[in-house]
């Protein structure tokens, strides 16, 4: 449990003793994120205290087939918004690529972290090394 209790802890908005619990992923990239945004949050509201509350999708539990060939939708998603439905968790933390395009009915994007390092990382091919993104050949 992250706790964010400083020395001049206030009573934010009532909130003072109430832990928040923030659902996510297993995956240690999601555990990263959210990690980041608990911390953000710590700063913000040094009074209230976090409990990370992990768990496995479907998305992370199918290692046998492309995602792609699933065909549904929410992989990464769902079982988190059932928690949040249930009242399980107060909060999810995901990653914006993973949710669909529109949300359920009541829920929201309640914030969208400042992105850190923009850049994204292109892998080749071994057969490919040296070359650049406009060397590689046209599939169309």
């Amino acid at each position: 449990m992250e706790n964010c209790t400083s020395r001049n802890s206030q009573d934010e908005n009532g909130l003072k003793d109430r832990v928040i619990r923030v659902g996510t992923r297993k995956s240690q990239l999601a555990r990263i994120q959210t990690d980041s945004v608990v911390g953000m949050l710590c700063k913000q509201y040094p009074g209230l205290r976090f409990e990370i509350v992990a768990m496995s999708t479907t998305g992370d539990k199918i290692l046998d087939t492309a995602l792609s060939k699933i065909g549904e939708k929410s992989l990464f998603t769902k079982e988190l918004e059932n928690a949040l439905e249930r009242n399980e968790v107060d909060l999810v933390v995901h990653s914006l690529k993973d949710l669909p395009t529109s949300l359920l009915p009541g829920f929201t994007i309640g914030a969208i972290c400042k992105r850190e390092n923009p850049h994204d990382a292109v892998v080749f091919h071994p057969k490919s090394c040296g070359k650049t993104l406009s060397a590689l050949p046209d599939k169309r």
